[in-house]
């Protein structure tokens, strides 16, 4: 069952707050469930809602991001899967990878899992 509109973008829009803050370095928007989980390549890497957002805003591994690029966002049901370019410093190199998540959202708009995929960076046209 394809849920209300309003609910797709409430959804989409949970996700897109967690995107931003990988450039931001400022979880204070994005809705994490106290028991969300982060896993990449089948390896936990985010324990809980706290754990996640300390990550999201000290985290060595996201300081390396200044841009994203190219977002896209689809949902089915409380799943939304975003397909996006993560740009990486140095700027001088202008390379970017491309990464895939997908988030489960639930009722109330919190986050509670993240599973995500990405490529080497590359690269990119500017």
């Amino acid at each position: 069952m394809t849920p209300p509109a309003d609910s797709s973008a409430d959804r989409i829009a949970a996700a897109r707050a967690y995107v931003d803050a990988l450039v931001s370095h400022d979880p204070s928007a994005v809705a994490l469930h106290p028991d969300c989980t982060r896993v990449e390549f089948g390896v936990k890497t985010g324990r809980n809602g706290g754990h996640i957002a300390r990550s999201l805003a000290r985290g060595p591994q996201f300081r390396l991001i200044h841009r994203i690029s190219d977002f896209t966002a689809t949902v089915d049901g409380h799943s939304v899967t975003t397909r996006y370019v993560v740009h990486v410093r140095p700027k001088a190199l202008r390379l970017g990878a491309t990464v895939s998540e997908t988030f489960v959202v639930d009722e109330d708009n919190r986050i509670r899992a993240i599973v995500a995929h990405f490529g080497l960076p590359r690269p990119q046209r500017v």
